[in-house]
């Protein structure tokens, strides 16, 4: 390391954020770009640690002690050259990733972690800046014909790593555009779209055919599929969602939270939506049912919306602000955390049970909730949850976007068709490989695993990628953790 002693003179800064009364103005990122002087100070901190443990909590197993031993040096070529083997998209975990291997940084047992997440971001960064990224071309191609279904995160890295590999790539998306969840369900404030639109054109030039508006299985027959591709990967997300079934949820004003979002995505994006189908919380009471990220992204889209008052309730306790006994480092702890949108105001309560929703008029406008509590019978029992006599209480509310996640894929005619078995969750099922019980037919991402993180979606792409060169050629040399 060029400071071995960098962790001991400089403490923790992270990026900062534009001031709350700017950016609730507008759907710009929150956070100022970074500074390069500042990430190279950073990088010092990096330890070189005897065993760096935050390769063991990253799902891509990225380089970290080496790529910030680069930084700190200046070396952003080299720098990038490691992020690169590892991950296909650093522009979008370094915004998005919740930082697992932060947690898991050695430094971190006895002071503040690495900024990792944010030293990525800025190599990645200053590697479109100064123009060191560029498409690769490939010359030698295998003549292989491969489709990936769906263009989120896990999509478009498989079809990025086959792509590399020499095979011909097609995407198809439904949506207007690709990206999936990354355009539609992520707010602009948290990740802005040309961000993606860069990444894709760089694809577009290394030679994958994207195409949109096209519904597999119904505009494109899976019989055309299987004629015209001699390997599939089904990369569809896990998009059904939640529901809370309780008297009262046919009340007008109840929304599910991804609904909520693409709309958001849509009108920021100036794409056309049907008026009748406005979900509008101007001068709206919100309250977001769902203590998680995606709740907390309807919070902060609510505040921009113009909403009067916005509450976000948790049926979970409110998590503790330090590492528990339970959760000993370096596994990823369960901690209080408060988001840029929660910043912006708001008022958020846990330990909440939604008994029923009150209507007035055909339409929803108040919540029957009550307090709750988790109890243990035994020592080895799991807490059961107990509704806390005399707690219960109402709030008052204009619009409820439910946002408590998602169960499973959609059974959509395609998978039909093929005949893709599901396991007990739902989820599409296969093997070792990530092969389906259909023959040639592959599957990576939530739709395999469940609801999941961009880094692990990510990681998904890459192994099935990974798999899918193997069948398709005998062995692989593709990059696979």
């Amino acid at each position: 390391m060029g400071d071995i002693r960098g962790f001991l003179k400089r403490g923790r800064k992270d990026l900062g954020c534009r001031n709350v009364s700017e950016r609730v103005e507008d759907f710009n990122n929150v956070y100022l770009p970074p500074s390069k002087d500042s990430s190279m100070e950073q990088a010092s901190r990096c330890m070189d640690c005897a065993t760096p443990f935050c390769h063991w909590a990253c799902p891509l197993g990225n380089y970290i002690p080496e790529w910030n031993d680069y930084l700190f040096k200046g070396n952003w070529r080299e720098a990038l050259k490691l992020l690169d083997a590892t991950n296909n998209m650093p522009e979008i975990t370094g915004r998005l990733c919740p930082a697992l291997c932060e947690y898991s940084c050695v430094l971190g047992l006895n002071s503040d972690a690495i900024s990792i997440r944010d030293n990525e971001l800025s190599i990645i960064e200053a590697g479109f800046k100064e123009g060191l990224i560029a498409p690769h071309i490939i010359e030698d191609r295998t003549n292989k014909n491969v489709a990936i279904i769906g263009s989120g995160p896990a999509g478009l890295s498989c079809a990025a790593q086959l792509n590399r590999a020499g095979h011909n790539v097609t995407v198809f998306e439904r949506d207007n555009k690709i990206g999936g969840i990354l355009r539609y369900g992520i707010p602009d404030f948290k990740l802005e779209k040309e961000i993606l639109d860069r990444r894709i054109k760089i694809w577009e030039e290394e030679g994958i055919d994207f195409k949109v508006n096209i519904e597999v299985g119904e505009d494109y027959s899976a019989e055309e599929l299987l004629e015209d591709f001699d390997a599939v990967c089904l990369a569809c997300g896990s998009r059904v969602p939640r529901d809370l079934n309780i008297k009262g949820r046919e009340l007008r004003g109840i929304y599910f939270a991804m609904d909520y979002l693409i709309q958001a995505n849509y009108i920021a994006s100036k794409e056309t939506i049907d008026k009748d189908d406005c979900i509008n919380v101007k001068d709206k009471k919100v309250v977001v049912i769902g203590g998680g990220d995606t709740g907390a992204d309807c919070v902060g889209t609510s505040h921009r919306n113009g909403a009067k008052s916005v509450i976000q309730i948790e049926v979970m306790p409110k998590p503790p602000e330090c590492r528990g006994d339970n959760e000993p480092w370096p596994l990823y702890p369960t901690l209080f955390k408060t988001s840029t949108s929660h910043e912006e105001g708001g008022q958020r309560e846990w330990s909440v049970l939604t008994k029923k929703f009150l209507g007035r008029d055909g339409a929803i406008n108040k919540i029957s909730c009550v307090k709750i509590e988790f109890e243990k019978e035994s020592e080895n029992s799991c807490p059961s949850m107990r509704e806390i006599p005399g707690s219960e209480f109402e709030i008052e509310a204009d619009i409820v976007i439910l946002a408590i996640g998602f169960l499973h894929t959609e059974k959509s005619t395609l998978l039909s068709k093929l005949s893709i078995v599901f396991d007990e969750r739902g989820n599409v099922k296969t093997d070792d490989c990530y092969m389906t019980s259909a023959k040639n037919i592959f599957s990576a991402g939530d739709m395999r695993i469940g609801q999941s993180l961009v880094a692990w979606a990510i990681s998904e792409g890459r192994k099935a990628a990974y798999s899918m060169d193997k069948y398709l050629m005998g062995d692989s040399n593709l990059a696979v953790m």
